[in-house]
């Protein structure tokens, strides 16, 4: 159902990419994917329901949609979509890995990052590719776009229990790694996390990319969740992460403390740069 609202006041404001521009020289503005690049990945008549929203509307819970909503979630996904062209990392909102082929979930509209997985695939010939998410919070959408494709590694390092409520324990297979990590773990937990279970995972896959859900949410000073990752920590996960594959990029995840996500983002291309 969906849900009508006047007025609100969201954590994933339009002020998140307003003060990584601020504080980030070399960004390029995207442009928007094709329609044919996103239903890759979500259902035609989902992207004609966002399309046809002429109001502010809540899509689930927590995740609202407007008038400008269709444009922007191309706009993200054709950003992640040039991150894979160039190897770089996508500055975009909505975040886009809770989103469902065929609906929005947990601030997502659609899966920005899966779909630039099907465009490296299908446009530019890669056939095997390593997802590796460090947002806190399980990227569930992601997870089910590509959970019975073998083309596809996802690998999720995230908060538990703790929202959407999936990537326990017991859900990994042969392309499937939930690194389930209990509240308050911090920089040590994710690199022993990376050094016994992702980088042999990964390596074993041998992906020829590997593309980096960057969220930011687990710093120990967000305010949506209960982690301890440092701003070093973080640099850390992006070198780490881009020493996985010969191409690596990232795209924008969660991260909602508006005074640290500038210097957390620039500590992750720190990282990226230095490998």
């Amino acid at each position: 159902m969906l849900h009508p609202v006047d007025a609100h006041h969201h954590p994933d404001s339009e002020q998140r990419i307003a003060v990584l521009l601020h504080a980030l020289g070399g960004a390029r503005e995207g442009l928007p994917a094709s329609r044919a690049q996103v239903e890759r990945v979500h259902e035609p008549e989902y992207l004609d329901l966002l399309a046809s929203l002429e109001r502010d509307t809540w899509l689930d819970g927590d995740t609202l949609g407007g008038p400008t909503s269709y444009e922007a979630a191309l706009l993200a996904a054709g950003c992640a979509i040039a991150a894979v062209e160039a190897g770089g990392f996508a500055l975009v909102r909505p975040p886009g890995h809770h989103a469902l082929p065929d609906h929005a979930m947990g601030f997502c509209l659609v899966d920005n990052i899966a779909i630039a997985a099907r465009h490296a695939q299908d446009a530019l010939g890669l056939e095997r590719i390593a997802i590796v998410d460090w947002d806190v919070h399980h990227g569930n959408g992601t997870d089910a776009i590509f959970h019975d494709d073998d083309s596809v590694l996802f690998v999720s390092l995230h908060q538990w229990p703790f929202y959407p409520g999936t990537g326990g324990p017991g859900t990994n297979d042969d392309t499937t790694l939930n690194i389930p990590l209990h509240a308050g773990a911090g920089d040590a937990e994710y690199a022993a996390s990376f050094s016994e279970l992702v980088e042999p995972t990964v390596r074993a896959f041998d992906p020829e990319l590997v593309l980096v859900s960057a969220g930011f949410d687990a710093h120990e000073e967000d305010p949506l969740a209960h982690m301890a990752v440092t701003e070093r920590g973080f640099e850390e996960l992006a070198r780490r992460s881009s020493q996985l594959a010969p191409r690596v990029a990232a795209v924008l995840e969660g991260g909602y403390n508006l005074a640290t996500l500038p210097r957390l983002v620039e500590a992750a291309l720190r990282g990226f740069d230095a490998a």
